[in-house]
């Protein structure tokens, strides 16, 4: 199937065990995630030939990231090797009404510190016709934003399908300059995805009647959301994940999927969950197999939901799950039942 290419940082996860505090913590286990990294390894799995572009120090730490995802069948053989770290996060998994938490260790990583001519877009995109980023890659630098900049108008000009998670953290950047890079990116994007708040924070566009923390969502209000952003951008399509938070264990778990004029909202998911990280990577790797196999709208809005649902019971960043098991939910068997 076609190939994809996804760009961004992969960082060392450094997690206590358990449900246990950093201040409780006498260890930390040591994975690696990252948004756009996270979404190739979903996509290698569903046996999509798909590339994750970055650039990492040429040291054993940034041979260990690289080696994480290229087990999984990942194409690692266009990331540049420099600089001198890779990107840290500690992550200490919230429990009941207690919310997890993200610490950023990631200044002056190789990535970050990236310049233009690390990249040759032209032999990066050959044979490709799918681009992933999201809004996390530009807010590490002022020079990766301008990469990711070239990466879209190139990917354009070669007839490239492009995606993007809008994916706003305010400990990279202030909603206004994320409001005017991602506005610029934009404009080549064809498929665009977020979630209740990266709208409203990105570019104030906000779904009427909703409160995020109460749980109460609001369909129409969504619908609006999307017709707004696909009027100003053009968007071939707009996918919103719709997270009702009960507790930090338990969220009902549902999306939509705007194109076309039309609105397309998949089955609702009580979940309990077990690592909430990753979960919307592991949407828009579902949303871009879907559309990548020729899914009508609904199929593909339900199998991204059904993907994003089983990451939450997967320990890590990295959606470890198949595409019958995906399929297998859908089609109804959401019991949990020992297979035997």
């Amino acid at each position: 199937m076609s190939k994809v290419i996804t760009f961004g940082e992969l960082m060392l996860r450094l997690a206590p065990e358990n449900y246990l505090r950093f201040l409780q913590s006498e260890k930390f286990q040591a994975t690696f995630g990252g948004a756009e990294a996270n979404v190739a390894v979903s996509l290698a799995n569903y046996g999509i030939d798909v590339a994750f572009v970055s650039k990492f120090p040429n040291h054993e730490i940034g041979q260990m990231a690289i080696n994480s995802i290229r087990k999984f069948g990942v194409d690692t053989s266009k990331i540049v090797r420099g600089g001198e770290r890779v990107g840290i996060y500690y992550c200490e998994k919230g429990a009941s009404q207690r919310p997890s938490k993200v610490i950023y260790d990631r200044a002056y990583s190789s990535i970050a510190m990236a310049k233009k001519e690390d990249f040759n877009w032209d032999e990066i995109f050959n044979g490709a016709s799918w681009f992933h980023f999201t809004g996390i890659t530009p807010a590490l630098s002022d020079e990766v934003a301008e990469i990711c900049l070239i990466a879209c108008q190139k990917a354009k000009e070669l007839g490239i399908t492009i995606s993007c998670d809008l994916n706003f953290r305010k400990k990279l950047w202030s909603k206004q300059k994320a409001g005017e890079v991602m506005g610029k990116l934009c404009h080549y994007i064809d498929y665009c995805i977020a979630n209740e708040e990266d709208a409203k924070d990105v570019f104030g566009i906000e779904a009427e009647n909703t409160d995020i923390y109460s749980g109460k969502l609001n369909h129409e209000g969504y619908i609006s959301v999307a017709k707004k952003l696909t009027e100003r951008f053009n968007f071939k399509g707009v996918a919103i994940t719709l997270r009702e938070s009960k507790s930090a264990n338990d969220n009902d778990w549902s999306a939509m999927l705007y194109t076309n004029g039309e609105a397309y909202f998949s089955k609702k998911y009580a979940m309990h969950i077990v690592d909430r990280v990753g979960g919307g990577d592991s949407f828009g790797g579902g949303l871009i197999y879907s559309l990548l196999s020729g899914f009508d709208s609904q199929k593909t809005i339900e199998f991204a939901v059904g993907a994003s649902c089983l990451k939450h019971s997967v320990e890590g960043d990295y959606n470890m799950v198949s595409v019958s098991e995906v399929l297998n939910l859908i089609g109804g068997d959401a019991s949990g039942r020992v297979q035997r």
